[in-house]
């Protein structure tokens, strides 16, 4: 490959991307391997897809926030490097596809010119901070919640805290009550709350922890009513080292913080998070409130006549995809974006459409839409022309019309089922069939391509994930139907129950008995969920259990939805959290690297971060001579424990009380120069004990 050289403001990016270039390089000469690089580059954005040979580029976004510049750079980015599509997710980032691995450097420097990273929007760190699309402009917020999830994103991209867990950590800022932000299903999500002390009005937020959806969904638990504003960031960095410690690292599917909180108690998980908090970089942490600033108003206040060319396509959608802002005056727009996906030409069309009528930030949602921001009374009109030009006008935003989705077997390794096209096919389904439901929005209906819920499936009233059957010795392309979950406010939800298994292609009749059933037989207003309830599970089960009869068969359901071929599986290795790297030489390379990162800090007077990497280069250390005995410990902890049983009486011990005690002086002592200075040379001790023991095997 190529070599390339950058010059960008920030030396830290402009280090991380020479960084990669060169990671690649060595990846490509045989020193890297093969797991291990995968472990790195998906810390960077960067996703290995189902076609062999190119890279899916997770674009992070902090809580969807994007100005008309940068949508015009990743539309730009796409053109040069990828496949000329934008693809917006359910954690508010904007994936690109097709993308050559050894041009990735390159272009995460263009993006870094206007300020866009990659960095930590995949593998085992924290994910994309996400946020209500509205806050800042939603009128029942108590305040807005953006500065807290900008300064959550800022202060923990490149933690050394956060680099390498045992799996992703999901967090969530929901702006009200109404929990847009689905706080229930994060690892930790937060509601703002205010309360008047002694006359002065006082944030915080309440708090839901160890939520998650996947195969084994779990709905967070509320464990603080009020959590200071001061108190976030710190309580936050608490809860990812108690995480990071004691987390699962074996066993991807049992590696997330709610099989933590299944396995130790949440009781017991929420006394190490306080016991953590000695260590913490800081005891509290005032947020700059004014950080991210409400944008500016576009000068425009007059507007030329439009005749509006579809009154009831107008009206319908003024009813559904338009609101008033707290802002007096002003509306927010919501867009319906078709499976998440804007080609690059289109997406130009829009900015250009919409840059002198609407505010300069885009919030993209949580449901894959768009939403914009101060749009004058006067010039919805024009906008809703101007967008109706472009297919962007459709009614029922969020709606049951609004079809959330993955991208499926498109590109995803662990796809089972094309969820896209059958996202087409059930828009296009309401829109023929149920136009009087456009308005509905209490009903959602959410498609993943296989059970990990990357399409929420798992959240919503109607939900589909892509399956497989056997019929007459080959398979059918399945969908398993789930009904049931949703949002109930102020975190709490409901996970959807599993019902059925149908072939793909009956999804369409799954759709019509169950809409139809709800119309005729709903008590008056009955929500859907509730009529669920009083009818129970089984009634549903029965009455679509004729659509599982695999006796009726045509030829056609043997082809799943936007294809021509018989279907097949075909299930890569996941990459949605990273790998478990079990290599002795590696970890022995990664401990010296850690050192280094380790000085570096200390020199630089990052004190809390040296004595992190220290702690890093600790474990690395034991776990490597650990694997050379072939135990594979599952845990940090693990790894303390085996380690002194193993190495109790051994030279690398000696004068040491315990391994244990060496390595969790990190949680016993406040982050100090002097503490930071001792733990740093107890840490150069014990590779020195280590490099003596293993010159010695050798010998």
């Amino acid at each position: 490959m190529e070599s390339f050289r950058t010059e960008l403001e920030n030396p830290i990016v402009q280090k991380d991307i020479i960084d990669l270039e060169r990671k690649i390089r060595e990846f490509r000469e045989g020193k890297i391997h093969d797991e291990k690089f995968r472990s790195l580059r998906l810390a960077r954005g960067i996703y290995g897809q189902r076609q062999p040979g190119v890279q899916m580029i997770r674009i992070k976004l902090p809580f969807g926030k994007v100005t008309f510049k940068q949508i015009l750079k990743i539309a730009d980015i796409s053109d040069e490097y990828a496949s000329s599509n934008l693809h917006l997710t359910t954690r508010q980032d904007i994936q690109i596809h097709y993308v050559s691995l050894d041009r990735t450097p390159e272009l995460w420097a263009k993006l870094e010119e206007d300020d866009i990273t990659l960095r930590e929007a995949c593998g085992n760190t924290v994910r994309n901070v996400t946020a209500s699309p509205s806050a800042g402009i939603d009128p029942a917020e108590p305040f807005d919640v953006a500065p807290y999830a900008h300064a959550t994103f800022k202060y923990f991209l490149r933690n050394p805290i956060c680099q390498e867990m045992g799996r992703k950590f999901k967090i969530a800022f929901s702006s009200s009550e109404a929990d847009s932000a689905f706080t229930y299903i994060h690892d930790l999500g937060f509601i703002p709350k205010v309360k008047n002390i002694d006359g002065q009005e006082v944030r915080g937020f309440k708090v839901l922890f160890g939520g998650g959806l996947g195969a084994q969904p779990a709905i967070a638990h509320a464990i603080n009513d009020f959590l200071h504003e001061d108190d976030l960031i710190p309580y936050i960095e608490s809860t990812l080292r108690v995480f990071d410690r004691h987390g699962e690292r074996n066993n991807r599917n049992k590696a997330r913080m709610k099989f933590l909180v299944a396995k130790l108690g949440l009781e017991e998980v929420l006394r190490l998070i306080e016991e953590e908090k000695t260590a913490n970089k800081s005891s509290k942490f005032v947020i700059d409130r004014e950080t991210i600033q409400l944008p500016q108003i576009p000068e425009q206040t007059s507007y030329p006549e439009v005749i509006i060319s579809d009154q009831q396509h107008y009206d319908n959608w003024l009813r559904s995809n338009v609101f008033e802002q707290k802002q007096q005056g002003f509306y927010g727009v919501y867009i319906k974006v078709t499976t998440g996906d804007i080609p690059t030409a289109k997406a130009r069309k829009f900015i250009e459409a919409i840059k002198d009528i609407v505010a300069d930030e885009i919030r993209i949602t949580i449901n894959q839409g768009l939403l914009l921001k101060f749009v004058r009374k006067e010039a919805l009109p024009l906008l809703f022309e101007r967008l109706k030009e472009l297919d962007f006008a459709k009614p029922g935003f969020d709606s049951v019309a609004d079809v959330t989705t993955c991208p499926g077997t498109d590109t995803c390794n662990l796809g089972i089922s094309n969820s896209t096209e059958l996202a087409r096919v059930l828009e296009d389904l309401i829109e023929d069939e149920y136009e009087e439901l456009t308005d509905n929005q209490d009903i959602k209906i959410k498609i993943s391509g296989c059970m990990n819920s990357c399409g929420q499936h798992g959240l919503a009233q109607i939900g589909f994930h892509g399956s497989s059957l056997k019929a007459a010795g080959k398979v059918v392309p399945a969908a398993q139907v789930l009904l049931g979950g949703g949002t109930l406010g102020d975190g709490l939800g409901r996970a959807a129950e599993k019902v059925i298994k149908v072939p793909s292609k009956r999804t369409k009749d799954v759709v019509r008995l169950v809409l139809d059933d709800y119309s005729q037989n709903k008590a008056g207003d009955e929500l859907f969920n509730d009529f669920y309830d009083r009818l129970g599970k089984d009634h549903f089960y029965q009455l679509l259990k004729p659509l599982a009869d695999l006796t009726t068969l045509t030829p056609d359901e043997f082809v799943d939805w936007g294809h021509e071929e018989t279907f097949f599986t075909a299930i890569g290795v996941g990459e949605c959290a990273g790998v478990v790297i079990d290599l002795v030489s590696t970890l022995v390379l990664e401990a010296e690297e850690k050192l280094q990162w380790a000085i570096s800090s200390f020199e630089n007077q990052a004190y809390a971060d040296s004595i992190y990497h220290a702690y890093s280069v600790l474990i690395s250390g034991a776990k490597a001579l650990l694997l050379d005995k072939g135990i594979n410990s599952s845990t940090q902890t693990g790894i303390m424990r085996d380690f002194d049983e193993q190495y109790r009486d051994s030279q690398i011990l000696e004068g040491i009380d315990s391994f244990t005690e060496l390595a969790l002086q990190i949680n016993k002592n406040e982050p100090t120069p002097e503490f930071a200075q001792n733990y740093l040379a107890s840490t150069v001790d014990f590779v020195n004990r280590i490099k003596i023991a293993k010159e010695a095997v050798q010998l």
